[in-house]
């Protein structure tokens, strides 16, 4: 996939931080850490928002709908 480049500010202590990763060869460079932070954030945040669409479902009203219909259904199918 194709990389733009971006401008960011950060606090210098947060860069002395980011300087010590790579510095220690957990990252080859800057843009590949703070790649991996930005990524690893989205990834939270996306799991995040289904968990709060998922805890807003009425477990009830859940099982309702899965088994609408589903009367009839039972009826034509055959005896084991």
């Amino acid at each position: 996939m194709a990389k733009v480049k971006v401008a960011i500010t950060l606090e210098r202590s947060v860069l002395l931080e980011l300087d010590e990763l790579v510095g220690h060869r957990q990252f080859q460079n800057r843009s590949q850490a703070i790649e991996a932070a930005v990524i690893e954030k989205l990834d939270r945040l996306r799991r995040t928002r289904l968990l709060s669409a998922l805890n807003e479902l009425d477990p009830l009203e859940e099982k309702a709908m899965a088994e609408e219909g589903m009367e009839s259904d039972f009826r034509s199918w055959p005896e084991y």
